[in-house]
């Protein structure tokens, strides 16, 4: 064979040898020179080998698996700014179709003129619907001619960390209602307990962080408007939904938690959980114009066009927004029930399981939406946190952590399922748990093991 010369320097692939053999990259500044892009690739690309693969990480409720097709669709829209409508008039246009189909899926009234926009995800839609509370409590207290310096706001010690953000930011009070030993959702009669004139909104969750739970919407809606009635009040309930949003439609429809229930002013979903979109896509729907006041809406006009905007990011690619619309109408509504059955099952499989096992007590078994919490007998000689190390070691990722305000001293490990893990992964994951049980029986750890920090993702 004759070996032909060749110059370019793109001929050599130098993640081992070459240009980046000659001098070290730094770390925390820029290289005085440029590098090929191949190398560059290499070099980031073996360093992302030391994360943990995302299709084993039970902790996170985001989704980690689409269609090539949605990836192909999403790669082509990575360059277009969502924010700009003039320019892109038909991402703009697939952006307000998302929003009615969210809108629909929740019940808004349909002689109505509800209203939304699409977020980077829930925090900044819980921002948005927040903002909107405060607003308008602060607009009727000022028509009545009373202080508007004391709001707060009405929500469980379960709730996300982005409405304790919230309140820091915005200067609201929260008003944490505790949970117990024995129920780990807020019930409508300590939810009255916090709540009073200047209370700017309750705010119940449907899917919590901690156990995946519904807790009682309807009931607490019913009280809230019991209250309302006699007091002259106009509370309103803004319902958390990053987690069950796109998960109850489906496998709950009759489940009132929505717009069916006329005291829900406001919803937030997360398209990128169980919307089945990869990360960045959340949803703000508003039962009513009315219920966004004007003086959270700017416009602008120095891209083209008057445009009315009413989000806190501004610039952000618009190839979240086309990734969901992709699944919309790709799954319809038939096909969002079928993976959320299927989901359920699997989640259901592994509860059933687990409970078998011996040591574990199932606190909630994935029935509400694919996710399930369980926790250590008090006889058992290791912690939670001694089995996620454990699962670990096989790169099995199950977060373990202890709950809220008046129940810290339970703990738990929890295993969200989504799409892309079927019954064989978690048939591989039950093993893994098996073996774990099997170690720290045969090798009891000495002491406790520490209580790592638990990620609200």
């Amino acid at each position: 064979m004759v070996h032909r010369h060749v110059s370019q320097d793109e001929a050599l692939d130098p993640a081992y040898a070459g240009r980046f053999a000659g001098a070290p990259i730094p770390k925390n500044r820029m290289p005085d020179d440029e590098s090929l892009p191949g190398a560059v690739y290499r070099m980031i690309h073996d360093e992302l080998l030391l994360d943990g693969s995302s299709r084993l990480n039970m902790a996170t409720f985001v989704t980690t698996w689409m269609e090539p097709e949605a990836e192909k669709l999403m790669a082509e829209t990575f360059d277009k700014n969502m924010i700009d409508k003039d320019e892109y008039p038909q991402t703009a246009e697939i952006e307000r179709r998302c929003v009615n189909i969210v809108a629909d899926l929740f019940n808004a009234p349909t002689d109505g003129d509800a209203i939304g926009v699409s977020t980077i995800g829930s925090s900044e839609a819980v921002m948005l619907g927040g903002l909107a509370m405060k607003w308008k409590w602060r607009q009727r207290r000022e028509a009545a001619g009373l202080p508007t310096d004391k709001p707060n706001m009405v929500m469980g010690s379960n709730v996300q960390v982005v409405w304790e953000k919230f309140c820091r930011y915005w200067d609201v009070e929260p008003r944490y209602v505790p949970l117990t030993h024995d129920c780990f959702t807020v019930t409508p009669d300590t939810v009255m307990e916090y709540v009073d004139e200047n209370t700017v909104g309750v705010i119940p969750i449907l899917g919590t962080t901690y156990t995946g739970e519904f807790e009682p919407i309807k009931e607490i809606h019913d009280r809230i408007v019991a209250y309302n009635a006699e007091h002259g009040l106009d509370i309103p309930i803004h319902v958390d939904a990053a987690s069950g949003g796109f998960v109850a439609p489906f496998l709950h429809p009759n489940l009132e938690w929505d717009f069916r229930l006329p005291q829900v002013k406001s919803i937030n979903a997360s398209g990128h959980k169980y919307g089945l979109t990869y990360p960045g896509i959340g949803f703000v729907v508003w039962r009513s114009e009315a219920e966004l006041p004007e003086d959270l809406v700017f416009h602008v006009n120095y891209l083209g066009g008057d445009m009315p905007t009413f989000t806190l990011n501004f610039s952000r690619p618009g190839n979240q927004i086309v990734g969901q619309y992709y699944n919309f109408v790709r799954l319809g509504r038939d096909g969002y029930r079928r993976i959320m059955e299927s989901l359920r099952s699997t989640a259901m499989h592994i509860s059933s399981a687990i409970a078998e096992m011996g040591p574990f007590e199932v606190v909630s078994d994935g029935s509400a939406i694919p996710v399930l919490a369980f926790k250590v007998k008090d006889s058992t000689n290791f912690t939670v946190f001694h089995v996620s190390e454990q699962l670990r070691t096989g790169g099995w990722q199950v977060p373990a952590y202890t709950m809220p305000a008046n129940a810290e001293d339970v703990a738990v490990l929890r295993i969200v399922v989504r799409e892309g893990f079927g019954m064989d992964l978690a048939d591989m994951l039950l093993e893994a748990i098996g073996k774990a049980v099997a170690h720290l029986e045969a090798f009891p750890p000495p002491s406790p093991a520490p209580a790592p920090g638990f990620s609200h993702t």
